[in-house]
């Protein structure tokens, strides 16, 4: 099941450090992780990824990794050098304040009730 980053952005109230970018994507899943090379490894295509991670190599992981968005937690705002490449590279960040396991627990629940699980 899918939902679109916009549901998300409503959900989790999350700010859009790039308004606008990236809005439109479906999200099939998330993963959460600070290990670049984890989430390389192992987060699937349209996952959106959790990260307390802030510079600009996120970026290019989401890219490799054809991720719907990055969310980052815990109020973490992303460097000058990051909004530019999200930018340049069409990559949707947000952010919240809530802690990365609070805002997991958020999308899973939200992902089992749009399978008719809750």
């Amino acid at each position: 099941m899918k939902v679109s980053l916009q549901q998300i952005i409503n959900e989790l109230e999350l700010s859009e450090a790039l308004p606008g970018v990236g809005k439109d994507r479906t999200v099939s899943g998330a993963y959460c992780s600070d290990l670049l090379s984890d989430v390389m490894a192992h987060a699937q295509p349209g996952d959106v990824w959790l990260t307390l991670q802030t510079h600009q190599n996120i970026v290019a992981v989401a890219v490799m990794a054809e991720l719907a968005a990055i969310i980052l937690t815990r109020g973490m705002r992303p460097d000058p050098d990051t909004l530019e490449k999200a930018s340049r590279e069409g990559v949707p960040l947000l952010t919240t304040q809530l802690p990365a396991f609070e805002a997991a627990g958020r999308l899973y629940c939200m992902f089992r009730r749009e399978r008719g699980e809750c």
